[in-house]
């Protein structure tokens, strides 16, 4: 089940906030989504890790200040902020690293039914054969 992650949590996509600490523990899945709220003058750029490292933003910012990204494939994900130097100088920047998709967990539940299911045949052929 994929799960929606508002980045900076209450504080939102902002200056002066520790978005390592944020990420840290918490686990991103193909499916999820990212939701970045902010205001003016900030903005929101994905880039890559170059751009990442280098605060260098590339392309149409995204500008809503409701953006959502979903995470559609597996590994680091880079997001900055473009505007003046709050990448480079105020941390506004986040990395993620994104895992496969988790099987749902019916699918996990129906493998357990179906081997309960087979034990108990088992269990019922065995008793037939031995009276």
């Amino acid at each position: 089940m994929a799960a929606e992650h508002i980045v900076g949590d209450d504080q939102g996509w902002t200056v002066n906030f520790n978005y390592t600490t944020w990420a840290s523990g918490k686990v991103f899945h193909v499916g999820d989504t990212l939701v970045f709220n902010y205001k003016p003058p900030h903005n929101l750029f994905k880039a890559d890790g170059a751009g990442f490292k280098d605060c260098a933003a590339t392309g149409e910012p995204m500008a809503s200040g409701n953006d959502i990204i979903t995470l559609s494939s597996p590994g680091k994900k880079w997001c900055i902020c473009g505007y003046g130097k709050h990448c480079s100088e105020l941390g506004q920047k986040l990395v993620i690293n994104v895992e496969a998709e988790t099987p749902e967990p019916n699918a996990a539940h129906g493998l357990a039914a179906s081997g309960y299911q087979i034990f108990a045949a088992a269990v019922a052929v065995v008793a037939m054969i031995a009276a």
